[in-house]
């Protein structure tokens, strides 16, 4: 039998933990840009920091898996900061 009370407490504890990277990112984002770095290079850096360090953790099949469903996303929308929800 599965322990839904401890699957539902590990995705509380998942979602918070997305939840304080998210700031963590948006803080160091806000950092950068008040010291004149544009945002296309701390992008670029993030994307290639993450990619890093996913294909140490998955290895290189897993994450080249991960960027074609982010393509696939991307050609969707879902990134898109004028997107409308219809």
């Amino acid at each position: 039998m599965v322990d839904l009370q401890g699957a539902e407490l590990d995705e509380m504890i998942q979602a918070e933990k997305k939840q304080v990277a998210f700031e963590y990112h948006s803080e160091a984002w806000a950092d950068g840009i008040s010291d004149g770095i544009e945002a296309e290079i701390l992008a670029e850096t993030a994307i290639s920091t993450a990619l890093t360090e996913l294909i140490r953790l998955q290895g290189e099949a897993d994450v080249i898996a991960m960027v074609e469903g982010l393509r696939r996303r991307i050609e969707f929308g879902e990134f898109c900061s004028d997107r409308s929800l219809q």
